[in-house]
């Protein structure tokens, strides 16, 4: 390590200590940088078992049409490792690049939201919570009193609970830092407090999402991995065991992320979206839940332009787009599950990097993804 390295994670550690934070997370992500797609290897890890795999179909023009070479010199820019198109129930399209095939684990980053939105809508489905606006009080401890009561499990699927949930990236002493690297992601859950009214205005916060897995837990009385395992891996013919990452050995699922798996198992998602919650002419999840997921939440106001949510449902992003409204999951370094309905198709980007710049509500990238998608799609 290098010496000025060394004084920095010390002098870090000081300020940890008088501010009263203990130290070992921030230290921790010192030592490890940025969040990369392979850190399941540094993370305990509960897996999620592929118990009755169900292949893809290949289309008869698989691979038959090239990106072209400014898109691949777009892609290459932002570091994918994996581009993939399902159109039709079968693999229209699959590139790989540094190293990575159909087979390797990614992390999902934030897409794990989308996720666990899914687990929300099956324990819905099983009557295991009498309906979405039922308060996280009646499920969690720390829930059940003051301001924290007034909160509903709706308001934590449109990222509307109004907690003091810290989204911040680029400090190591954020509250998403704390709960990336650290230990104790119940404890962290129960810090949080109240500070605008739920239901009003949307925020993202992962805290939301961890606190929803929480929720899915204590209704099922099963970790979210097990309960995925049983009622969407298994479902949906996933080819490869997954790995969730843990906050400590045998510890709480990092929900709000860290679901690791590879392009051709997280297009399942897209497609159980397509199938309206059906696999294989079985029902899977609700046609309702998962439309009214898909749908934005535009009751809400968001809180950074105060216009009307048109970009977010269930945990799931919303992008309208040449005259499609597409549903996708959305990890923060360009983790993408795009399901467009009119095309019959599923559209997976997963890489280290996404652009740094936005149009409305969505990085600049989604939008050359799916114009890479369109250019291969029948």
């Amino acid at each position: 390590m290098k010496k000025s390295r060394l004084v920095l994670l010390i002098l870090i550690g000081i300020v940890a200590t008088i501010m009263g934070i203990t130290p070992a997370y921030v230290l921790t992500a010192l030592q490890h940088g940025k969040p990369g797609i392979e850190d399941y290897k540094i993370f305990e890890n509960r897996r999620i078992e592929a118990r009755e795999p169900g292949p893809w179909n290949t289309s008869a023009a698989y691979n038959s049409q090239e990106l072209g070479e400014s898109m691949v010199q777009k892609m290459e820019d932002l570091g994918t490792i994996a581009f993939l198109v399902v159109q039709d129930s079968a693999i229209l399209h699959e590139t790989y690049w540094d190293g990575f095939d159909a087979q390797s684990l990614s992390n999902s980053f934030s897409a794990a939201k989308s996720v666990v939105s899914l687990l929300v809508g099956l324990v819905l489905d099983e009557g295991k919570i009498n309906s979405l606006d039922q308060k996280v009080g009646d499920f969690l401890p720390s829930f059940k009193s003051g301001r924290k009561f007034e909160i509903s499990i709706r308001h934590l699927l449109t990222m509307s609970s109004g907690l003091n949930w810290d989204e911040q990236y680029t400090t190591p002493f954020s509250m998403t830092t704390e709960a990336y690297y650290g230990t104790d992601l119940e404890a962290l859950i129960e810090r949080l407090e109240v500070v605008d009214e739920p239901g009003k205005v949307f925020n993202y916060l992962s805290g939301d999402t961890e606190v929803l897995a929480m929720v899915v837990q204590s209704a099922t009385g099963e970790r979210i991995s097990d309960y995925a395992t049983r009622k969407l891996w298994n479902p949906m013919g996933a080819e490869q065991d997954a790995l969730w990452s843990l906050d400590h050995e045998d510890g709480m699922e990092k929900a709000y992320c860290c679901f690791n798996s590879n392009a051709r198992d997280f297009a399942r998602f897209g497609q159980l979206v397509l199938n309206n919650g059906y696999w294989n002419n079985q029902k899977v999840i609700s046609s309702s839940y998962l439309n009214e997921a898909t749908s934005p939440a535009s009751y809400l106001t968001d809180i950074d332009t105060g216009k009307e949510v048109d970009f977010y449902g269930y945990q799931w992003w919303i992008v309208n787009y040449k005259g499609y409204q597409i549903p996708f999951m959305r990890g923060i370094l360009g983790q993408y599950v795009f399901a467009i309905k009119e095309k019959k198709a599923v559209v997976v980007r997963l890489g280290h990097e996404r652009s740094t710049e936005y149009f409305g509500a969505h990085p600049t990238d989604v939008y050359e993804y799916l114009d890479a998608a369109f250019s291969l799609l029948n």
